[in-house]
């Protein structure tokens, strides 16, 4: 006689829902994640995946589950970047206004005109990507007195159209 209690369903083989799932999570990646971080955030997922396997309750909605490790890996692929991102301006391209001079040196000469201080606190700021707090450390002074050594520097350099 049949027992009226059911016998608890096992988890498919993972190379088959690898087949049935991969373009899916593909897609999840893809929406989610830069074109070029698509491959690792696909492999990322079946690898995470492929190790908690084992340890799943038979009667797990696997596409839902797949789904939620993809976004969260996508997530760790954006955080892994923010944290490597130390220079803001890095990946900017070069603009030069019309009637400037077009070399590192002009830009330079007027940045090593500027009055000490303000040449300073401009090179850690926009060179070295410091904050103000870190600034004040190095030239002395207040948070404040960086913010205006700054502003009034960047003022001089516009006046003299360097960009």
């Amino acid at each position: 006689m049949p027992s009226s209690e059911e016998t608890p369903r096992s988890l498919p083989p993972f190379e088959q829902v690898v087949e049935e799932h991969g373009r899916r999570v593909l897609a999840v990646c893809r929406a989610r994640v830069a074109s070029a971080d698509v491959d690792d955030a696909w492999s990322e997922t079946f690898l995470a995946a492929l190790s908690a396997w084992p340890d799943l309750p038979g009667d797990l909605d696997v596409t839902a589950w797949l789904v939620t490790v993809a976004k969260r890996k996508c997530t760790d692929i954006h955080r892994s970047r923010a944290r490597r991102r130390t220079d803001p301006v890095a990946d900017l391209p070069e603009v030069v206004a019309p009637g400037a001079e077009t070399d590192d040196e002009g830009v330079w000469r007027h940045v090593a005109a500027l009055p000490d201080k303000q040449r300073q606190v401009i090179t850690y700021r926009y060179l070295g990507g410091l904050p103000y707090a870190r600034i004040v450390d190095l030239v002395g002074g207040s948070e404040a007195a960086a913010r205006r050594a700054a502003s009034d520097g960047l003022r001089s350099l516009r006046d003299k159209e360097i960009r």
